[in-house]
């Protein structure tokens, strides 16, 4: 059975940072893609960044240049370090990954509809 089990959220004052890790059951963090994804009370989930094999990043144009995603695979653990963090990055943040294989460019493409296995989130609130 797979677990996505993300901590580090919680509550911060603008521009301050926090780092969210996502542990992996069942589940390895070896596998093709992994990312992580944000939903806002009364908004859509969207995808915040994702990871392909090693090393290949995509961002959110509004998380580019102060979030960073990366994988440690002897921990089977996938992390976000979110700094400069803005108000308006408040939400649930998700740990997501794709079951099976996918094409890179789906991947860092952060289409909701590619992850099938989901964390249960962890909240990140940023006051102004």
């Amino acid at each position: 059975q797979v677990q996505l089990v993300e901590s580090g959220g919680g509550s911060v004052q603008a521009g301050g940072s926090l780092r969210l890790s996502c542990e992996a059951a069942g589940y390895t963090a070896t596998s093709y893609c992994m990312g992580w994804f944000r939903q806002a009370p009364g908004k859509e989930r969207e995808g915040v960044a994702t990871i392909y094999g090693g090393s290949t990043t995509s961002y959110a144009d509004s998380v580019k240049g102060r979030f960073t995603i990366s994988k440690d695979n002897s921990k089977n653990t996938l992390y976000l370090e979110m700094n400069s963090l803005k108000p308006e990055d408040t939400a649930m943040y998700y740990c997501a990954g794709v079951r099976g294989y996918v094409l890179r460019s789906k991947c860092l493409s952060r289409t909701v509809a590619d992850f099938g296995y989901w964390g249960q989130g962890t909240q990140v609130t940023v006051s102004s």
